[in-house]
């Protein structure tokens, strides 16, 4: 019988095992329950995949989605792993096919939606079948607190105590707050589980915010040294997808449009299209989400700004699964605040709940909101501002960032954010950003008026600051912690602890600005290799198109343009030398081996 090292090289190709997979293993296969909150890219599949080859009987796999559930078990069949999926868009008759191969011991892993788990034909299998483990992915769909909660999964615990007898339990997920990360353990009904986190960082992609006038013009300029490359760009709205899926096709990129208001049919098309590097750019909402198992995705651009650090690090995270140097770039602008403020008070998240719970998920949410403003302007490395959010310690230089690349010049503006806190605790801390703004500037309007606020001293005190230039200073402001903005709904411009500081103790404020215009970072900078040899990459990467198609797969499954690139280096010559590439195993091997060899042997 075959031990774990045996099956992580001969299926699927790797001769190590990356941080926190080996003591998941090991826990699951020693009948103890395991969390594990690893980021994308980490290999959490590997956590249930190999155990479930060295069990006996069926491991349940329960994912969210189709498209997630087709993926994996594609791979895992290329890979020469027999595993199915049980879901919607098959036939009654194909879903107890499946069913059936899975009772005689067909398939080694079964992929199944939590809304299917109490279908009585579902439970009739489950009555008999010898079940040893099941795993649930995108665990933090069970979460209120979290995003992309599924009620469907809060039937998991159910299911399980329905069994004859309960199988050792896996839960995974990329992200999770301390809170969220409770919620898993409790409604999961996880026993003494070991929780593995292995850190959150992703060095392989580069983060930058900016905040253009012409969002399009931003993107346009960003894509133009990128047209071969395959990336996700993420918009707020369907509007917003369907304007700019529409210029991008104008201006000659390969683009497709993706969100909850198209048809059944064109999603699939164009997700499939996407997934086979058809098509080079997705265009989407938050629709596209989950189940984004494309290993090659070079860029994600957020054309507006999500409303939670949770949301935007799995989103941006789709770039780079293989390792490679990846760009994550988020627009901001002030519309972008105003339309998450809209969802989060129009959000249908918070029904089934009593208005007090109402309240307290909707100031949750503000907050989220709020620290994402203060992502959005902070000049500190943007990647320890993401993984402190998180909980996880880093250096305050990461050398793959906005923040830390770009040369700034230093300001002194102790005395402008003096005046703009002498003007909030003059107005008692009552009001918002805009009734500031313009009693800072001298502006009047019906709240100035209505509550005498321009016989404050700091009236007009800063009149001739632009309404634009201010509003970024209080911001910057916001992200050194001198000021804040409430949760209750109002977005008032609060004190901290630090503002008593600057006002009475002397404490010094210095912004940083960019010391020049912006500059795309050069390829020179990025943190992983590019091919030792292009045109080589090429021909491989035109071998393994050629392949996906006639298999109608995507390019990755065959072999991800990681395992390319380490052809590529190490240009192997013979079947043992190929087995030595990472992610070849035997199963490839047998199956494209030669014909990459071919290749690499100039034939």
């Amino acid at each position: 019988m075959e031990n774990k090292y045996q099956i992580l090289e001969n299926y699927f190709g790797y001769t190590t095992f990356r941080t926190g997979q080996e003591e998941i293993i090991d826990t699951l296969l020693g009948k103890r329950d395991a969390l594990g909150i690893m980021p994308t890219g980490a290999g959490k599949s590997l956590c249930f995949q190999i155990p479930a080859l060295l069990l006996p009987g069926v491991t349940l796999v329960i994912s969210p989605l189709i498209s997630l559930m087709n993926d994996q078990v594609i791979a895992l069949n290329q890979s020469g792993v027999a595993a199915a999926a049980l879901h919607s868009g098959l036939s009654p008759a194909d879903q107890q096919d499946v069913l059936a191969g899975a009772a005689r011991g067909k398939y080694r892993l079964l992929y199944v939606a939590p809304e299917r788990l109490f279908a009585p034909y579902f439970q009739k299998f489950v009555s008999r079948a010898p079940l040893s483990m099941v795993s649930v992915d995108e665990a933090h769909c069970v979460s209120q607190w979290g995003q992309d909660f599924r009620p469907s999964y809060l039937q998991i615990r159910q299911f399980l105590d329905s069994l004859p007898r309960r199988p050792v339990l896996g839960a995974f997920t990329a992200t999770a707050t301390p809170r969220v990360r409770e919620d898993i353990i409790a409604l999961l009904g996880l026993k003494d589980p070991l929780i593995v986190t292995t850190g959150f960082d992703r060095p392989n992609l580069y983060f930058e915010v900016q905040a253009p006038s012409d969002k399009y013009a931003a993107l346009r300029s960003f894509l133009s040294s990128r047209r071969e490359k395959s990336g996700i760009i993420y918009c707020l709205t369907r509007k917003q997808v369907e304007e700019v899926c529409a210029r991008l096709c104008g201006d000659r990129y390969s683009a497709v449009r993706y969100h909850a208001g198209l048809d059944d049919e064109e999603r699939s098309r164009n997700q499939e299209a996407f997934q086979r590097d058809e098509e080079k750019i997705m265009v989407a909402t938050t629709a596209f989400g989950m189940g984004i198992d494309k290993s090659n995705v070079a860029f994600v651009v957020h054309y507006g700004m999500p409303r939670n650090m949770e949301s935007y690090y799995q989103e941006a995270g789709r770039a780079g699964r293989d390792g490679s140097a990846a760009d994550c770039l988020l627009f901001y602008s002030g519309r972008d605040v105003v339309t998450n403020q809209f969802f989060i008070e129009k959000s249908r998240d918070g029904e089934g709940r009593d208005g007090e719970e109402v309240q307290a998920f909707r100031q949750m949410e503000r907050g989220k909101l709020n620290r994402m403003i203060r992502y959005c302007h902070t000049r500190r490395c943007l990647r320890a501002d993401i993984l402190g959010y998180f909980g996880e310690k880093a250096p305050p230089y990461c050398g793959n960032c906005f923040s830390c690349l770009h040369e700034f010049s230093l300001q002194d503006v102790t005395i402008e954010a003096q005046k703009i806190l002498s003007c909030v605790a003059r107005m008692k801390q009552r009001f918002g950003m805009k009734v500031l703004i313009n009693t800072l500037r001298g502006v009047p309007d019906k709240t100035v008026a209505a509550f005498g606020l321009a016989s404050l001293s700091t009236w007009g005190i800063m009149g001739d600051w632009p309404e634009k230039k201010l509003r970024e200073l209080i911001h910057c402001l916001a992200a050194e912690d001198l000021l804040a903005l409430s949760e209750d709904g109002y977005s008032r411009v609060i004190l901290t602890p630090l503002s008593r500081e600057v006002l009475f103790s002397g404490k010094k404020v210095v912004m940083k600005r960019p010391a020049k215009a912006f500059v795309p970072r050069e390829e020179a900078r990025r943190t992983a290799k590019t091919p030792s040899d292009p045109v080589l990459f090429e021909k491989l990467r035109a071998l393994r198109k050629s392949i996906a198609d006639e298999q109608v797969v995507p390019a990755f499954v065959v072999f991800t343009d990681a395992t390319l690139r380490a052809m590529c280096d190490q240009l192997p010559s013979t079947e043992e030398e190929m087995l030595a590439v990472s992610g070849v195993g035997k199963a490839k091997m047998e199956k494209y081996g030669r014909a990459f060899l071919k290749v690499l042997r100039g034939g």
